[in-house]
């Protein structure tokens, strides 16, 4: 069995994607489409803009999504469908390119809320009140009782459960601070605050889980063709009703991702395929269980050799 799985935020780079546009028609008119769907030639900046414009929140999580949606166009061109996969997962927005990739959600639509959750996850802390941190080195029960120990009448939270050996905390920027004190005083190997503009996956999202539940409810959600394993459930679901809601439960619940990737290996997952840019969630997915194997999908050597691979 295999699953397909899609990066989120931070995976971006300039240039993404141009390669595959040039050699498929099918994965041009994604960007094509995206760039219409926000009125914005959002393809000119991920292919030759600047990177620091690029990896605004607003721009990066719409512009992951065209790329991750390019390889999937790329692969269907060769022949495999999503239907190859027995799962979808995407870390973060990645969760938005795998409910695209399956079918649940229109790629225009899913640029617009991508957007659309950019926007509300900016505006919702102001700039500077907020942080995450990655600790590395401490399990996620041991980060947890760093978290509250580090909260002090204020927010911080286990945001991101990546692997065994990566938790990021999110909340208040001084208590995000403590953490990483308290985590290094409990044998971390390292803690660090991240480069990010806002403390995603905590309750300061609140504002803007509700902005999400306004464009969640304006937008058509199928049943998806494949399974979506959730980030806030880590277990698989086909329900677009239900979908829907925890698309909204997403904004400030944790990233399951460790326990995502246990979930589908747990079901007869062997092969976990990143479809997008980077290779981070194929890294985590070896640090999670060493007998998964794990192929990053994003230039046209790979969309051909997955391809091959996959119809033999």
């Amino acid at each position: 069995m295999r699953a397909f799985v899609f990066p989120g935020q931070g995976a971006q780079t300039i240039g993404m994607g141009k390669a595959l546009a040039e050699a498929y028609p099918a994965a041009k008119a994604v960007f094509d489409e995206v760039d219409e769907a926000l009125g914005q030639d959002l393809s000119d900046l991920i292919w030759g803009g600047d990177i620091e414009e690029l990896t605004l929140t607003a721009n990066a999580q719409p512009a992951l999504m065209a790329t991750s949606m390019a390889v999937m166009r790329a692969l269907e061109a060769e022949g495999v469908t999503v239907e190859a996969a027995s799962f979808v997962a995407g870390h973060s927005l990645g969760e938005y390119s795998a409910l695209a990739a399956a079918g649940a959600i229109s790629v225009a639509d899913t640029a617009r809320l991508l957007r659309a959750r950019g926007v509300a996850m900016q505006e919702a802390v102001p700039v500077g009140l907020g942080a995450m941190a990655a600790v590395l080195g401490l399990d996620l029960a041991t980060v947890k009782e760093v978290a509250a120990e580090a909260a002090q009448g204020e927010v911080c939270q286990a945001a991101n459960d990546n692997d065994p050996a990566q938790v990021v905390v999110s909340g208040h920027k001084a208590a995000v601070e403590r953490a990483v004190d308290i985590a290094k005083a409990k044998g971390a190997k390292r803690a660090l605050l991240l480069p990010v503009s806002a403390p995603f996956h905590c309750s300061l999202m609140q504002p803007a889980a509700d902005a999400m539940a306004q464009a969640l409810a304006d937008v058509q959600i199928a049943d998806p063709k494949v399974p979506v394993v959730a980030n806030v459930l880590a277990e698989a679901v086909s329900d677009g009703a239900k979908i829907r809601a925890l698309l909204v439960e997403q904004i400030t619940g944790s990233v399951r991702w460790r326990e995502s990737v246990m979930y589908m290996a747990a079901q007869g997952v062997t092969g976990v395929y990143e479809i997008g840019a980077g290779k981070a969630l194929s890294g985590m997915v070896k640090r999670i269980d060493r007998g998964l194997t794990a192929t990053a999908v994003g230039s046209p050597d790979d969309v051909a050799a997955v391809a091959a691979a996959l119809k033999e």
